[in-house]
């Protein structure tokens, strides 16, 4: 039997720190309730949007990157959403909606019964791979 992965504050998956697909995999597969379909469909984006996309999970996060040792987007469940944070979201035109106390990077956040606007969102992963990411 395979034990599920402790949900922490909020519902987050604590996922083993791990580069690659599989942890990232281990994380959706653990998200809760509606925001697991969430997951799924922002990973499938993302890899679409940019074919040989790097994975990894570090602080219960996924984090996606086009460059070594650099990322440009991670998401993390909280109680009431989905978080997608954009590292230089602040460089995208129109810029995602919520703000950040670091000056580069801004939110989406996604809530549960909401439309996904998947052309929006593919935009912003296009642009947001094509600039230099953030070292984490």
């Amino acid at each position: 039997m395979v034990d599920k992965p402790v949900l922490l504050s909020g519902g987050n998956p604590r996922i083993a720190k791990g580069g690659g697909d599989g942890p990232v995999q281990a994380y959706i597969a653990a998200m809760p309730g509606w925001k697991r379909a969430v997951g799924e469909r922002l990973d499938a984006l993302v890899e679409t949007v940019v074919p040989g996309v790097r994975k990894a999970v570090k602080w219960n996060s996924p984090l996606y990157g086009a460059e070594d040792g650099t990322w440009f987007l991670s998401v993390h469940v909280f109680a009431r959403y989905v978080k997608v944070a954009f590292f230089k979201g602040a460089r995208l035109d129109p810029q995602p909606p919520v703000a950040s106390k670091q000056a580069d990077v801004r939110y989406l956040h996604i809530h549960e019964g909401e439309t996904l606007d998947e052309d929006r969102l593919t935009d912003w992963i296009r642009q947001a791979a094509a600039l230099p990411g953030q070292r984490l």
